[in-house]
């Protein structure tokens, strides 16, 4: 089999997969939902720290840090759930997060400020747009006086991102020829303008045929901006993730997904247009 073809199948077939758990697991519920993005969170973090030792010279400890971050987005769901032991995830969390700062005086680490930096990047930039998904499907229902779980806008956001994605690679490839403009060559050379002005038109389009079928309480200008934040922050994703693997000199993250290398380089975009989009919400949601 031509290898082309045979890693079309691959990746093809390992998306299907991923769509298939991400949707189920929303559809399904907040218990299903918690602990498929759990374990999503979980394993990039691991990835990201296991990176970052193998090609930045870090000595971090990544089931350490996966806990720490498994830590705090249970804190949250149980936060929003009105769970009893909320307060008791989140004290845990600040003493797995002093443990790091506090281990790195005995471990004679070369850079311990490297270690130290770093260890907060994980936080910051991987467990913490993990901890606010359930920001985006749990609300408090005054009437019932209950939290009420919706699924519709975690599965917005994702369905933005890949037909954002797949605009933006189809436009590109079709009409770049024609308009030959970079978006940002240094990082990225093979994201053109005209390819990322497509995916954020389709993905607009998308946000007009949700908005018709969700029969969603907000307007069609309303879910038209939460597909412009997404396209704007999840780009933006994608670059920090490219800027990254650039600095380090990878290719891919990892290899667990086959066909689409990391867990990082499938959630680039996501990690920056969760928290962009809980502030779209909050703001004007």
């Amino acid at each position: 089999m031509n290898p082309k073809v045979k890693n079309f199948i691959i990746r093809t077939l390992t998306g299907i997969v991923y769509v298939a758990l991400l949707v189920g697991s929303l559809l399904g519920g907040p218990i299903w939902a918690f602990f498929f993005f759990a374990a999503l969170g979980s394993a990039t973090i691991w990835e990201f720290c296991s990176l970052m030792n193998k090609h930045y010279g870090a000595s971090l400890v990544p089931h350490i840090q996966a806990l720490a971050g498994l830590t705090l987005s249970g804190g949250v769901w149980l936060q929003l759930v009105g769970g009893a032991n909320s307060k008791e995830m989140f004290a845990l969390y600040a003493l797995l997060m002093l443990y790091v700062f506090v281990s790195e005086l005995y471990r004679k680490a070369a850079d311990p400020i490297r270690n130290w930096a770093l260890a907060s990047m994980a936080q910051l930039y991987v467990a913490l747009p993990f901890a606010l998904m359930p920001m985006l499907c749990i609300f408090y229902d005054e009437a019932a006086g209950r939290p009420l779980y919706m699924a519709i806008y975690p599965l917005a956001l994702f369905i933005f991102l890949w037909v954002n994605d797949t605009g933006a690679y189809l436009c590109g490839t079709t009409l770049s020829r024609y308009f030959p403009a970079r978006l940002f060559p240094r990082i990225s050379p093979g994201k053109s303008w005209v390819g990322s002005i497509g995916g954020g038109l389709l993905t607009l389009a998308a946000s007009v045929v949700i908005w018709h079928f969700s029969q969603s309480e907000f307007t069609l200008f309303w879910w038209m901006g939460f597909a412009l934040v997404v396209v704007i922050f999840g780009t933006w994703g994608d670059l920090v993730e490219s800027l990254i693997k650039r600095h380090i000199g990878v290719k891919d993250s990892g290899s667990i997904l086959p066909g689409h290398g990391g867990m990082l380089d499938r959630l680039d975009s996501a990690l920056l247009a969760i928290p962009a989009t809980v502030a779209y919400l909050l703001m004007v949601g």
